[in-house]
């Protein structure tokens, strides 16, 4: 076998014999250095939530700060107000995963029965399906509702716990949509042009989310804090 190298033949009768992982040709591309942006975990294990908060966060500048990781614990579940809730959790949660984290809790809220379901929709929505959500209005003029998510950060056990609120008002309505994700298809926002959730493309349900509202303050936030 022979090498050209700097315009010259160059004889290595044992090259044949080496294994193919060591022959120049094969070798892999030079690894890159290992980052040393500081890594974020988003606590949760549910997928689509996962995907709709990367792209939501992907569209900002500051997004090229850090590394996104998430993971699934399992915390107590909570009662009272929602942010009490929200910053409890992160507490919890900063413990358990000795670095920065953050949390997620959604809300939705129907006017007519005084914030009802509120932090415990997954609860209802689990036992009730859409159908029984709706009739949960059943004999009720006002289906008016509002969406609210609640973001809360630190960046590790025993730090100051950071709040990010959203909310979007709109209304209950009869499913409509794909069904794949949560309560979408009955909460149809004032400013969805007359869409649910479930109807929209994720772009645009983004810009007027209660979820796309909340990381947008927190996004800006990180931008800030980890620029500094």
């Amino acid at each position: 076998m022979t090498i050209r190298k700097d315009g010259a033949q160059t004889s290595y009768p044992l090259y044949d014999e080496l294994p193919d992982c060591l022959k120049l040709k094969d070798r892999p591309a030079k690894r890159s250095k290992t980052s040393l942006k500081p890594i974020i975990t988003f606590v949760t294990g549910n997928k689509k939530k996962l995907e709709e908060v990367k792209q939501i966060l992907s569209s900002s500048e500051g997004d090229a700060a850090f590394e996104l990781t998430n993971v699934k614990l399992d915390l107590p579940e909570l009662q009272g107000d929602p942010v009490e809730i929200a910053t409890e959790k992160c507490r919890l949660a900063a413990e358990k995963v000795k670095g920065a984290v953050f949390t997620e809790d959604t809300s939705l809220c129907f006017n007519a029965l005084n914030g009802l379901p509120g932090p415990y929709i997954k609860w209802f929505l689990d036992n009730c399906g859409h159908t029984g959500l709706n009739k949960m209005l059943d004999g009720f003029e006002d289906r008016t509702a509002y969406a609210q998510t609640i973001v809360a950060y630190t960046t590790g056990p025993d730090a100051e716990i950071h709040v990010f609120d959203g909310r979007t008002d709109g209304k209950i309505v009869t499913a409509r949509g794909p069904t794949d994700f949560g309560w979408d298809p009955v909460f149809e926002p004032n400013e969805g042009h007359g869409k649910t959730y479930a109807e929209m493309s994720k772009d645009f349900k983004n810009t007027i989310s209660h979820r796309g509202r909340s990381f947008e303050k927190f996004r800006t936030f990180l931008h800030e804090s980890l620029k500094s």
